[in-house]
C-alpha cells in the first residue's frame, strides 16, 4: 500500500508545487548512458539509460537462477527531456531499487532536431511501440514497467489501449496525464496558467522554426504563420494536426484523448492526478467506474507533476517514493528465478 500525498507545509499552492521542482533540482541527479536508435522511417530516437545496458544483459545471461532485473521505461512530457527534474528523478529512483531505468526522448526533444517532418504528440504511439519491442529483444526475460508523465502519460494510455495484452508491459503508471486534450488546451489559457502556456508555446515555436530551416518544403506554414500562433490550440490546428494526419485540432483532441480509451487497457495501471493541477480541469477525471486493475489516485493537492512533500526547508519528491513502491509487488511476482532444464 503506497502512502497518500501530503504537501509540504507552506507549499500547498498548486503553482508552487508545479514550479519549485525546477528551482530545487537545477542539475540532473546522475549522468546517463546515452544511445541513439535508428527508426524504420529513417529518423532516430535518443535514449537515456541509468547504466550501461550490456552490464545487465551479461548478469541475466550468467545468472540464470537469479531474479530477472526489472526495467522501468519513462516517457516524458511536452517539451521535456532527461534534464526535466521529474525525469532524471524518477530514473534515479528506479536505479535505487536496483532496477535498470531508461527514457526515450520524443523526436526533437534530446537537443538535436529530428530528420523527418513528423514529430511527436499525445496520441503518437508508434515510436513507443518500436522502442518497447526493441527493449524486449535486448532483455527477453526482464519484466518491463512504464511511466508516462503529462503528455507522455496520455500517450502511454493510448499505447496500452491499442496493444492490450500484447503491450510487453507488466504494469504502468501515468502522472498528471491530460486525458481530455481539448479541455486542457482551454484550461491553460486561463489565469496564471497562461505563464505555462507561454513557456511551452515559445519552446514549440522555436523548435518548429528550426524544423522549417531543415525541411522548408515539408511544413504546412511559413515563419510568419508560426510567429502569429498565440495558443496551443492554434499550434495544434496549424502544425500538429496537418503534420500527423488529423483534420484539425478538434479532430486530434477527439481521437487522441486517453480518457475514452481507459476501458481498453488490460494491464495494471495507476493514474495519478491532482485536483488543483493548473493544466487540467475536472474533465480529465474519469466519471465512469473503472475496472479493478486501474488504480485511480486523485490527490487534492500536488499541482502539475509537482507532488512536493516533506518540509519547506527540505522538500522531497513524493513521486520518487510512490512510483517504485507501487511497482514493487509486480516486480516481486515477475522476477522469479528462471529454471534451467539442464543442471
Amino acid at each position: 500500500m503506497t502512502a497518500a500525498f501530503t504537501p509540504a507545509a507552506g507549499l500547498g499552492n498548486p503553482h508552487l508545487q508545479t514550479l519549485l521542482p525546477r528551482f530545487i533540482r537545477r542539475k540532473p541527479l546522475f549522468t546517463p548512458h546515452t544511445q541513439r536508435l535508428e527508426t524504420p522511417d529513417g529518423d532516430f530516437l535518443d535514449i537515456a539509460w541509468t547504466d550501461v545496458p550490456s552490464n545487465h544483459q551479461e548478469v541475466n545471461k550468467t545468472h540464470c537462477h537469479s531474479p530477472r532485473q526489472p526495467i522501468m521505461i519513462l516517457f516524458h512530457g511536452l517539451e521535456g527531456s532527461f534534464n526535466s527534474p521529474y525525469a532524471n528523478g524518477l530514473l534515479h529512483a528506479a536505479m535505487q531499487q536496483g532496477w535498470l531505468g531508461v527514457m526515450m526522448h520524443f523526436r526533437g526533444c534530446s537537443g538535436e532536431m529530428n530528420r523527418q517532418a513528423r514529430s511527436y504528440h499525445s496520441g503518437e504511439t508508434s515510436d513507443a511501440r518500436f522502442f518497447i519491442q526493441w527493449i524486449r529483444q535486448q532483455f527477453p526475460d526482464s519484466p518491463l514497467f512504464a511511466v508516462g508523465v503529462s503528455l507522455g502519460g496520455n500517450m502511454l494510455v493510448n499505447y496500452l489501449a491499442e496493444h492490450g495484452d500484447d503491450s510487453e508491459l507488466c504494469a504502468a503508471q501515468v502522472i498528471s496525464p491530460p486525458l481530455d486534450l481539448g479541455a486542457c488546451a482551454e484550461r491553460i489559457e486561463q489565469g496564471f496558467s497562461k505563464v505555462y502556456k507561454q513557456y511551452l508555446l515559445s519552446s514549440m515555436k522555436k523548435n518548429i522554426s528550426k524544423k522549417m530551416n531543415l525541411l522548408p518544403d515539408a511544413l504546412p506554414l511559413d515563419q510568419s504563420g508560426i510567429n502569429a500562433i498565440s495558443t496551443l490550440r492554434q499550434f495544434d490546428d496549424l502544425v500538429t494536426a496537418p503534420l500527423h494526419g488529423y483534420q484539425d485540432a478538434s479532430d486530434y483532441y477527439q481521437r487522441c484523448s486517453g480518457l475514452q480509451r481507459l476501458h481498453q487497457v488490460t494491464v495494471p495501471l495507476r493514474i495519478i492526478h491532482a485536483k488543483d493541477d493548473p493544466f487540467m480541469t475536472h474533465d480529465v477525471i474519469p466519471s465512469q467506474p473503472l475496472p479493478a486493475h486501474i488504480d485511480y489516485h486523485l490527490s487534492p493537492n500536488g499541482g502539475h507533476v509537482g507532488f512536493l512533500t516533506g518540509s519547506w526547508h527540505k522538500p522531497t519528491f513524493w513521486l520518487e517514493t510512490t512510483v517504485p513502491a507501487w511497482f514493487a509487488p509486480f516486480a516481486a511476482v515477475n522476477t522469479q528465478p528462471s529454471h534451467s532444464t539442464s543442471e
